[in-house]
Formats: C-alpha cells, structure tokens, sequence
C-alpha cells in the first residue's frame, strides 16, 4: 500500500499571511492523522515563507510518539543558519524525523524544481547521507527521473529516491504524458532493483494520482498544495479519503 504524507506547507503560509498562529499547521497535522493521512511532510526554508523552525520542533513532539504514522522533513542539506533558522541538517538532527528528504533547491526558487545532479554533487552529499543514518533518519533524495542519475543515488548511499512529478503533473491532457510516465515508470523500477525504495510528489492531485500510483512498489506520495485546496471544497477528511482511494485504500 502506498502511504499518503501530507505537506503542510500550505496551510503554514495561510497562516503568515497574518500575526499570530491561526491556522495552527499542529492542529492540523493532527487532524490529517485523525483521517487517516500515513504521514506528516514539512519542508523548512531558511526564509521561513511557511514552516517555521518552531513548526518542525511541535510537529515532531506531536507524530514521532505515534506508531505507523511517519514523520517526514524536507530541505537543502546545504542551507545555513540564518536568523532563528539553525541550518537544515542541524534542524533534522534536533527534531529526529523517520525521513528526512534532501531536496537541491535554492533560497531564490518558489518552490522544488528539479532534481540532484549527482555528477556534481555526490562528493558533498555522501558524507550528509551517512551522518543522518547514523543519527536513525532515513534518508530520501529527491530526484529526476534520469536512469543514470538514479544509480548515483544508490551509489551515494541513499535508502529512497522520491522522483519528481512536475513534468508528469505539467503534462496531463497532452500527448507527452504516456512518455513522461514510462520514465518515471523505468526509474521507479532500477531504483526498486538497486534495493531503494521510491517515494514521489509534487503537483500531484485527484487527476494525475491514479496513473502514478500504478507504478509497483511506490513506498509514499507527499501531497500538499492540491490536498490543500481539495480541503476547501470538500474538507479536509473527505479529502483524505479521496486521496487514500487512489492509492487502494477505501
């Protein structure tokens, strides 16, 4: 079965856009798990645009006790401190998630993009790898759907790849979906032979989610910007119930 993390980011930014903490992302996450979401994904920038250090501390107090839900924290294992941000892989030591998703974006990009390079970036990235294992995290690299690079990974140390979906979201309706799909389909399979899990996201949503989730052994899908506003049509535990549907679970 494929688990459903749900990304809070969005429900974060709502709440910056006034003083205070109204939404409460905690309330929410555990509303989330009250439906039956298989887990909780935060992605901490050093802008803190949405989820704040404080928001990944609540967060893991609320979903590390329980059992058979997981907690999932996303960033770039290079980000520094910055103001009360402490640094992204100090964050994740502090707050201890299952998982912990390194993800090569920027301060400048409106949200994940694209995936490593690991020609370029291997050397820097093993040593972080290695270091998040050794503290109980595993670790998860957000990737392209690119065969070579897909065994990089494996080579670097990761236990999952999650593969990016914005071109396959992007490409719904047109004649590049069929193609976009067999890629992420073949990856998902050399990854699966190379012993890593898969996991994926972004723009994921109730009309591109059933195709992907065919793919076999498809560990987890982060979903947050659509979940989100499915939330404010139907609510939010009908919501999840739709989502669950997909991935095989009534």
């Amino acid at each position: 079965m494929t688990a459903l993390s749900i990304n809070l980011n969005k429900v974060a930014l709502i709440r910056n856009s006034r003083e205070g903490n109204y939404p409460d992302v905690v309330r929410y996450a555990q509303l989330c798990m009250d439906h039956g979401a298989d887990g909780i994904t935060v992605h901490p920038r050093p802008d803190q645009r949405h989820i704040r250090p404080d928001d990944v501390r609540r967060l893991a107090a609320l979903v590390n006790p329980v059992a058979g839900i997981e907690f999932n924290v996303e960033g770039n294992p290079f980000a520094p401190a910055m103001g009360s941000y402490p640094g992204f892989i100090e964050l994740v030591e502090e707050t201890q998630p299952d998982q912990c998703t390194l993800v090569p974006d920027g301060d400048d990009q409106l949200t994940s993009d694209h995936g490593f390079d690991l020609t370029q970036s291997a050397d820097a990235l093993q040593p972080i790898i290695q270091r998040l294992q050794d503290r109980g995290m595993r670790v998860s690299l957000f990737m392209d759907p690119d065969l070579e690079q897909i065994k990089l990974a494996k080579q670097v140390g990761a236990d999952r790849i999650e593969l990016y979906t914005g071109p396959y979201a992007a490409a719904w309706g047109t004649e590049q979906l069929e193609p976009l799909f067999q890629q992420h389909f073949a990856a998902a399979m050399l990854a699966t032979e190379l012993g890593m899990g898969v996991n994926a996201g972004h723009d994921l949503n109730l009309l591109n989610l059933g195709k992907f989730a065919t793919i076999p052994d498809l560990l987890e899908v982060s979903i947050g910007h659509a979940f989100t506003v499915d939330s404010l049509e139907m609510g939010m535990a009908s919501a999840v119930r739709a989502y669950k549907a997909l991935l095989g679970e009534s």
